[in-house]
């Protein structure tokens, strides 16, 4: 049997490198469309040609707006919060690695994208409810699993006493990252050397609470 042109190839079914790529560039021109208009004001209409694509092929993927707006914004906050790794920092230290965790979660607070991300999920909080709940806890969990595995480390070197390790990272995080980012969703933000003061001031608070006595 003779095999396809790659003109007839062409004109079938997409291959799943193509598929996979056609449906990044139409959730990065969702994420766009969303945070450039807002929910009300965008269309599908909008969205497909932001996409380049028919739309007939957006309809094919997503039966509504809502269906688009509910993928492609948990998608966006997944991919802007990487967990920071900083191989550089002993973990051994304990202060040095909580500083270090905290900056990481200082520049996801602070990130233009982000902050503009929670926005639209704390304004669309109403339509969807669950869904503010998820978006905000995406980076959150992440980072503090990062401050969990940390604690464990020095708990079970005799190091720090904690009950409750997960309760820790939480507060560890709330100090150091929520009002910064509550802050700049009204467009405020701090000097870097005095958000560096503040991280100081709340690690070392932190470690004074762990620190056997």
């Amino acid at each position: 049997m003779a095999k396809a042109s790659p003109a007839q190839r062409r004109g079938g079914r997409p291959t799943q490198v193509e598929a996979a790529a056609l449906h990044q560039r139409l959730r990065e021109a969702a994420v766009r469309i969303f945070l450039e208009n807002g929910y009300d004001a965008t269309t599908m209409v909008a969205i497909a040609d932001a996409a380049g694509i028919a739309k007939p092929t957006l309809y094919a993927r997503y039966p509504d707006k809502r269906a688009v707006f509910l993928d492609v914004i948990p998608w966006a906050f997944s991919r802007a919060v990487p967990v920071d790794a900083d191989d550089t920092v002993d973990k051994k230290d304990l202060r040095a690695a909580l500083i270090a965790i905290g900056q990481g979660a200082l520049r996801h607070a602070l990130d233009p994208d982000i902050v503009q991300l929670h926005r639209i999920a704390r304004t669309e909080a109403h339509r969807f409810p669950e869904f503010a709940l998820s978006a905000d806890s995406l980076g959150w969990a992440r980072r503090q699993q990062q401050v969990m595995d940390l604690l464990r480390q020095h708990v079970a070197a005799g190091a720090i006493d904690v009950d409750d390790i997960e309760l820790a990272a939480e507060h560890f995080l709330a100090m150091v990252e929520v009002l910064p980012a509550r802050l700049a969703d009204f467009g405020l933000y701090r000097s870097r050397t005095e958000e560096r003061r503040r991280l100081l001031h709340a690690v070392d608070l932190f470690l004074r609470g762990i620190l056997p006595r």
